[in-house]
């Protein structure tokens, strides 16, 4: 979302003169009226199914998030409240666009803070022309500089987040996958620190989706998951391969002009490896477009935000025997830890060493 934690309840200080400066108020301002717009075009998702001039195609659709909404919080512990439980047709495809940065020699991502949500890796916007007005002036300070839309956001359970036409054709199991996530968010948030709160919610997804398919998913759509998964994993292992390498290189004694030489040579590689890759897929491409434009340090650590702790949590799941209440007090517990402490207790699931900086 990847891809996804709204920093709008902070809008309103924008109102009470709490925070200085145009362009700061700007943001907030545009924050707030985005996120009012998608609240006022919400409507409950029984209505959306009963009106006479919705489609057959759209009403299967709804049935089946509603579906996967309800086991949710019936079979997985998830929060049982309005979101997901309204649809709102925002007539563009994507929610809200987010724009990430990192120095041009390290995968270390810009962080951005905020009064509610603390520090974040990226800064969202509800209009892709504002983000890229952003991403210009954050390339202009020489950063290297990412921005991609979003389908969807949660706001922590402060807002019911609806179903929304950015993701509601999706494949199936892509709706109940995006759901299962948004709705982790709301079960557990450390302040300041998005690769624990994005790999927490990846974990649960994908724990989610094991357990929807086994009740839910046909012959069919489990064959074509298990392709996807596999893919899924061969990109991100060539993900991480192309972060060590240039990890190493921003870390090892040269000058500037021959890691920034070394740093293209790092990516040339990585078009070849996935040309490569591709053969064993089959052809598939769904991964072209990602490959093709704006391959830097801030693309790469957007990757890694969603991904990096994944399988800490597992393992932590794991000790708690499947046991997803247990595993989400568990995960509490390590959210209202300070961070050094929490990456202490993450590394000893197993998760790499440093953690610290997203």
């Amino acid at each position: 979302m990847k891809r996804r934690i709204a920093l709008l309840l902070v809008a309103a200080l924008a109102t009470t003169g709490l925070l200085a400066g145009c362009s700061t108020t700007s943001y907030y301002w545009q924050a707030f009226t985005g996120q009012m717009e998608v609240r006022r075009l919400s409507r409950p998702v029984d209505e959306v199914i009963a009106a006479a001039d919705t489609s057959a195609e759209l009403k299967a659709r709804l049935e089946y998030a509603r579906q996967a909404r309800d086991f949710a919080s019936k079979q997985l512990g998830l929060p049982d409240n309005g979101s997901y439980r309204v649809y709102a047709d925002l007539k563009r495809n994507y929610v809200v666009w987010n724009v990430f940065a990192a120095p041009a020699l390290s995968l270390e991502l810009k962080t951005q803070c905020f009064p509610v949500a603390g520090c974040v890796t990226y800064r969202g916007y509800f209009s892709e022309d504002d983000a890229r007005v952003y991403a210009d002036k954050l390339r202009a300070e020489g950063l290297d500089v990412y921005s991609g839309g979003v389908p969807a956001y949660s706001t922590l359970g402060y807002f019911n987040d609806p179903l929304l036409n950015t993701f509601i054709r999706y494949p199936e199991l892509e709706i109940a996958r995006l759901i299962f996530h948004e709705l982790g968010h709301q079960v557990a948030y450390a302040k300041g620190d998005s690769t624990f709160n994005e790999s927490f919610a990846t974990a649960v997804e994908e724990e989610g989706l094991k357990r929807w398919m086994v009740a839910h998913a046909t012959a069919e759509q489990k064959t074509r998951y298990d392709q996807f998964t596999h893919r899924r994993e061969d990109f991100m292992a060539m993900m991480r391969r192309t972060r060590d390498k240039l990890e190493a290189i921003y870390k090892q004694p040269g000058s500037e002009a021959d890691k920034r030489a070394a740093k293209e040579a790092v990516f040339a590689d990585l078009r070849r490896e996935y040309e490569q890759m591709k053969l064993g897929w089959g052809g598939f491409k769904g991964y072209d477009a990602w490959i093709a434009k704006d391959l830097n340090n801030a693309k790469l650590g957007s990757i890694s935000t969603y991904s990096k702790l994944v399988p800490a949590f597992n393992t932590l799941l794991a000790r708690e025997h499947d046991d997803l209440p247990r595993f989400y007090a568990k995960v509490k517990q390590l959210a209202a830890m300070p961070k050094d402490e929490r990456d202490r207790e993450l590394v000893a699931l197993g998760a790499p060493a440093n953690t610290a900086g997203n």
